[in-house]
């Protein structure tokens, strides 16, 4: 029951509710972000969504116009304190996971909960293995298991197998804490970085790709 009615109605609730408060941000954000280089506000993202369906993700844009995309060696996105690509609002927003905030409309249309897995790339579809494609099973959420518990310090496989478990234990308890632990993490800053990796390393996949990611 909570699975299916009740989380959507708390997603919704809690979305309008926090709405206004958002509005203020995207207010005192939006024109820093646009007058640092006279780019776009926002980065809309495809991403996968629950049964497979590709929606454009919303984020504040925190990195440089055409910025290339850089990526991991297991296919994920790159992510460092000192990523030159970043823009000087952008370090601030990423710290504070302000960046992720715009999500709210993704949720208010459907394609994300507050509490699911973090929502993978198109592409990373083909590279699921076994049963991996089960974090297709629910909406993708703004936090999650990995964010609460991990951050980014664990590698996309073992993210994957984090989102399965999370989808065996789905429970309004399970939601809750993931919810507060998330708001400790984020106000303790911790683990917002992967260790740092070797830019030779990685992979650029695309020039334009990374836009404001």
């Amino acid at each position: 029951m909570y699975r299916h009615i009740f989380k959507r109605l708390i997603d919704l609730t809690l979305s309008i509710i926090a709405l206004p408060f958002w509005l203020i941000i995207l207010v005192i954000i939006g024109p820093i972000i646009y007058f640092q280089d006279k780019g776009s506000i926002f980065y809309n993202a495809p991403r996968l969504g629950k049964g497979g369906k590709v929606f454009k993700m919303y984020k504040f844009r925190s990195m440089k116009m055409n910025a290339p995309d850089i990526r991991n060696e297991d296919g994920s996105t790159f992510n460092s304190e000192d990523d030159p690509r970043l823009t000087k609002i952008g370090k601030f927003i990423r710290k504070t996971s302000l960046d992720e905030t715009p999500q709210l409309l993704n949720i208010l249309k459907g394609d994300m909960s507050i509490i699911g897995p973090r929502p993978d790339l198109p592409e990373h579809r083909a590279l699921y293995k076994g049963t991996e494609e089960r974090k297709l099973e629910v909406r993708p959420g703004i936090t999650g298991f990995n964010q609460a518990y991990y951050r980014n310090t664990v590698p996309w496989k073992e993210r994957i197998q984090h989102d399965i478990y999370y989808i065996d234990n789905l429970s309004l308890w399970l939601d809750i804490k993931i919810f507060f632990k998330t708001a400790i993490s984020v106000l303790k800053r911790e683990d917002i970085y992967v260790a740092q990796v070797n830019i030779g390393s990685t992979v650029k996949v695309s020039n334009k790709a990374g836009l404001g990611m």
